[in-house]
């Protein structure tokens, strides 16, 4: 047989985009047919105006590692990508790039501006798909969908039109989270709290009849504009004989009455709070509770509107602020002012300032869905890895408050209502009226709001399968199997999602939920722009490879932690991948002149059986620990079994047959070897996809490519636990010499004199006395003597024991003992020195206070090196004088 040939050097850039464009044209990531259970994925998708990092990497690896594998044990496996409209961040996208040309939105008018966004959409769309390719994602692109396109913009119809016709959306009049900057209503879980120092103001507030006043606290003084009552706890005597009497508003000159909720907090402030029912949800309750007017005093863009005095009208909240501040100091109002920490909300998309905002908006009831979806957790009917997220879940889903879901965006869908300009009738529909239901005029006007882009996304397990249709795709696909995402979505995503699911289709969307963790720097800190500290995928790829970096995401990927890297972090993948070129390497190169033949199974050599039962193990690892989402211990096993047992082992071992034995032999040992490559390669596919696929190709017992082939599974025949014990037993030995030769510090060139003698009934006996010349060969031997009946003299070596046997290696045949011993002796004297100088610096009071904590550290170190160091020679220094 000819030999096939690799290349010298493993180059990904070789032939990974070149094996992808292989899989895409031939139809690979397509669901095979067939009748059994399918296993779906549905991709989180990814912003469209966004580009891939290192999170999104980290997800995109972990489903196609799932999908490779159920695709190749023969489910009908579909991975459905897609993209999400992104509402806010993608009008931020176009209205910035306008801004570069001095224009506004506005300047173009709604529809023109749609058509730039598509443009915008379409541009990015085509960047993110070509991130996913080069990342090497097997998803089916041909059922790639939109959450805009044609068919989920009608599933959004039938959505909202049905929980309307069930009285779970209304309008209303309410307080909600607003952002100046995006000009829009955002749902309470898109709001960042964070605590920020600011000023807790202490205003007097006159009585309206009499002398005196009152001293209200306050950390937004310019909100008093909008204040309409001051609240006490009823509670409170030092405020009883207040209650049913008015204040007047500083600065307004405006009469309010002083009211009692026990809400208010005694011991906050000075136990009086200023009640300003249009800018804080607190004050909304308690405005509802005592049937106050509600006054807002802020424009849509953030500034103070006509319900303020004038000389703050169309100020900055910030600037209004200063203002008023200024004003109540100069006219006697403010009585102090001190230090505060409190929480500020921000948006998510932006990170303006949020501003509590009394507006009209669409709102969904959740309460009713929510309880179902409590239910389905509670059944058992979904599980999440790991489990501590389930407490996430449960949590907000029983502190769920109801959902606004219009957005006074233009990109989006628009919110399917119209109204009638000649009778006022409001018609909810699931097709485009030409006329009003009620008066037939055609004066009808669209709501102009649009839709919460999670709106469409939480109908995504469905809608992408055809919904509301009843299409094949749905009929086979749906319910999903898994859903991988990141726990910062599980409420505005995950858990919407299994509600809508139960409410329109009555069963849960998927049943497993796999939370990946954060990837964070080295550092342990977040990946962020401002901090400079991500890494680019694609950098990685350029750099290493995509398997690089799959198998490296994937090894460290432990359930439920965070997982920390740098760009040298993807070097174990490059070895391991680089491992598998070489050992393939070699094994091509020995095809020269060599016959395949059938493997037999009842020839094989206790080293071949061994390997059998290893990479038998190795697949009933990996597949429970993929069942289970456990991602690091199936890297870890086919790390184990490839890089320890194949080629540090099996390989070196047959090595040496293929030198020593006869033709029959090598060309038995070479197409058992070949069987056993083929076997891993299919076993790592999912972990290493591309590099399995190249060299599958090349192997001359294989046929199809490997990302169409079965996945190996567990089976009892490929059992043979006598080989495993009597090699796990040779490897103790030759680990046990290997040990010592390094605490002696004996080169791989100086040969050993080793008598080996095994107890009675020592289970490799035999296989030691067979295989001399192999094991020789692990433990750099020039003499191996088997004394089986313990009679060879042992004097002057030194004993190394193990399970069910005992070996004495005669070091002096070695290495000049007298010699080393001096030079390890200089050696201590030397380190002794260094350490004393060292204790010395640390001992000096005059450093300790002067020195930098990092140069504190270092001698610390050294202190800790040198001990270390000490301790070991002089083990080693005993030893030797021992001989």
């Amino acid at each position: 047989m000819k030999a096939v040939e690799l290349d010298k050097a493993y180059n990904p850039k070789d032939f990974e985009d070149r094996i992808y464009e292989d899989w895409k044209s031939n139809g690979f990531f397509l669901p095979k047919e067939g009748e059994g259970p399918s296993f779906t994925i549905v991709m989180p998708p990814p912003n469209v105006t966004g580009i891939l990092h290192m999170g999104h990497a980290l997800n995109n690896q972990l489903q196609d590692t799932l999908v490779r594998y159920h695709r190749m044990c023969g489910e009908p496996s579909l991975w459905l990508p897609g993209t999400d409209h992104a509402g806010i961040a993608t009008q931020h996208v176009v209205e910035r790039q306008l801004a570069q040309k001095g224009l506004r939105r506005q300047d173009l008018g709604r529809e023109k501006f749609i058509e730039e966004t598509w443009k915008v959409k379409d541009r990015h769309h085509a960047t993110i798909s070509k991130q996913l390719e080069k990342i090497g994602s097997s998803c089916d692109w041909s059922r790639e969908r939109f959450t805009m396109d044609e068919g989920l913009s009608k599933a959004v119809r039938e959505a909202f039109v049905t929980l309307y016709e069930r009285k779970l959306i209304y309008k209303g009049n309410y307080l909600v989270n607003y952002c100046p900057h995006c000009g829009t209503a955002l749902a309470d879980d898109e709001v960042e709290h964070k605590n920020l120092p600011g000023k807790l103001y202490q205003v007097s507030y006159p009585y309206a009849e009499g002398e005196g006043s009152i001293t209200v606290a306050t950390t937004r003084p310019e909100t008093m504009f909008g204040d309409v009552a001051v609240a006490v706890n009823p509670a409170d005597e030092r405020y009883a004989h207040l209650i049913g009497t008015s204040v007047i508003l500083p600065l307004a000159n405006k009469r309010i009455p002083i009211i009692a909720d026990s809400y208010v907090d005694m011991e906050f402030g000075t136990g009086m709070v200023k009640i300003t029912p249009a800018h804080d949800p607190n004050d909304w309750a308690i405005g509802q509770r005592h049937d106050l007017e509600t006054v807002n005093i802020l424009n849509p863009d953030g500034t103070l509107n006509e319900n303020v005095p004038e000389a703050y009208r169309n100020l900055d909240v910030a600037i209004a602020r200063k203002r008023v501040v200024a004003d109540l100091a100069s006219e006697g109002y403010l009585l102090g002012e001190a230090d505060h920490n409190h929480d500020v909300g921000h948006c998510y998309r932006c990170s303006t300032v949020i501003e509590p905002y009394l507006s009209e908006q669409w709102f969904v009831s959740m309460r009713q869905m929510a309880d179902k979806a409590l239910g389905a957790w509670k059944d058992g009917k979904i599980s999440f890895y790991a489990k501590r997220w389930e407490n996430t879940y449960s949590h907000w889903l029983e502190n769920i408050r109801d959902w606004c879901i219009s957005r006074q965006l233009w990109w989006g869908h628009r919110i399917p209502v119209w109204y009638c300009s000649d009778c006022g009738h409001m018609m909810v529909e699931r097709e485009d009226p030409t006329s009003c239901s009620k008066c037939g005029s055609a004066h009808i006007e669209q709501d102009t709001d649009v839709l919460d882009t999670w709106f469409s996304s939480w109908l995504w397990p469905f809608s992408t399968l055809g919904w509301p249709e009843s299409t094949p795709d749905l009929k086979k696909f749906f319910p999903t199997t898994t859903l991988v995402t990141g726990y910062d979505i599980i409420f505005f995503w995950v858990s919407r999602m299994i509600m809508a699911s139960l409410e329109f289709l009555g069963e849960v969307p998927f049943r497993d939920i796999y939370i990946t963790g954060l990837v964070r720097d080295k550092q342990g800190r977040k990946m962020s722009k401002s901090l400079g500290n991500g890494i680019d995928p694609l950098e990685v790829v350029d750099l290493y490879g995509a398997d690089a970096m799959k198998f490296t995401l994937c090894y460290m990927a432990a359930q439920g932690q965070d997982i920390l890297i740098d760009m040298d972090s993807f070097k174990l993948g490059s070895r391991f991948a680089n491992k598998m070129w070489n050992a393939t390497r070699f094994l091509l190169m020995n095809l020269e002149g060599r016959e395949l033949v059938p493997v037999d199974r009842s020839n094989l050599g206790v080293m071949d059986q061994w390997m059998y039962h290893q990479v038998n193990d190795a697949a009933a690892k990996v597949s429970t620990a993929i069942e289970g989402y456990r991602f690091n211990d199936a890297a870890q096993a086919i790390y184990d079994v490839f890089w320890n047992d194949f080629c540090d082992w099996y390989v070196e071992a047959t090595k040496h047959a293929l030198s020593t034995k006869g033709e029959d032999e090598r060309n038995r040992q070479v197409s058992v070897m070949l069987d056993l490559l083929a076997t891993l390669m299919r076993l790592m596919h999912p972990f290493v996809s591309f590099i399995t696929e190249e060299i599958y190709g090349k192997l001359p017992n294989t046929t199809g490519h490997i990302i169409d082939a079965a996945y190996p599974v567990y089976c009892d025949e490929n059992r043979y636990s006598d080989a495993k014990n009597m090699v796990d037993a040779m490897q103790e030995f030759v680990r046990g010499v290997r040990s010592l030769r390094s605490e002696l510090q004996i080169g791989a060139e100086r040969k050993l004199h080793v008598s080996f003698r095994p107890d009675t009934g020592f289970v490799a006996t035999d296989f030691v006395k067979e295989h001399i010349g192999l094991i020789s060969t692990f433990i750099g031997a020039s003499r191996l003597d088997v004394d089986t009946e313990h009679t060879a003299s042992i004097e002057k070596a030194v004993p190394v024991a193990g399970p069910g046997f005992e070996a004495f290696v005669f070091v002096r045949d070695a290495i000049d003992v007298e010699q080393e011993i001096s030079r390890i002796e200089e050696d201590l004297a030397k380190t002794e020195k260094s350490l004393e100088g060292t204790l010395k610096k640390l001992s000096n009071e005059q450093f300790i206070a002067n020195a930098k904590e990092v140069a504190i550290e270092k001698e610390k170190g050294k202190r800790t090196e040198f001990e270390e160091k000490l301790e070991k020679g002089r083990k080693h220094l005993q030893l030797l004088r021992s001989l």
